[in-house]
């Protein structure tokens, strides 16, 4: 069976909240005229694109800061 390019291209999930992340998407989605969906695809985005940012800021400070104890443990 072969699937259509349409169907790889746009795929469909499931996103189960508890009542309160519900009710706070709700909320933001009213306070910002946009849909839960536009949101949380937006805060996905985000995540993706940052993390590896964060990550590589967090070993470069440790690396800076902790230089001393690092060269400690290589010995």
């Amino acid at each position: 069976m072969t699937v259509p390019w349409w169907f790889r291209r746009f795929m469909a999930m499931n996103l189960r909240l508890i009542e309160e992340e519900t009710a706070a998407l709700r909320r933001r989605a009213e306070e910002e005229n946009r849909s839960m969906q536009d949101i949380v695809k937006q805060a996905l985005r985000d995540y993706l694109v940052r993390r590896p940012e964060r990550l590589a800021g967090a070993i470069d400070r440790v690396v800076t800061e902790d230089a001393e104890l690092l060269e400690r443990l290589s010995r």
